[in-house]
């Protein structure tokens, strides 16, 4: 690495907004919305295609409830003011 670039990198991370822990749940909430964003879309791409948006439902589902569980976790952390 350059001397330039190391200056640039040499105080990253140093300070912390939160715990390891709780940033991936809020990254993973955060990446989560966006992709439950689409199913609608992608059902309405599928067309007359039943199985294709059947699958697409499916996955919205999925993705529902594993951002009701992140939501949850999150709270939970809130809670005992781990966050």
């Amino acid at each position: 690495m350059t001397l330039a670039a190391e200056r640039e990198l040499a105080h990253m991370g140093e300070t912390c907004g939160c715990s390891d822990h709780d940033h991936d749940l809020v990254h993973e909430l955060s990446r989560r919305l966006d992709a439950l964003w689409r199913y609608d879309q992608y059902i309405a791409n599928a067309e007359w295609r039943d199985d294709l948006r059947q699958f697409w439902r499916d996955a919205k589902a999925m993705e529902q409830q594993a951002i009701q569980r992140l939501k949850e976790l999150i709270a939970q952390e809130v809670r005992n003011d781990c966050f």
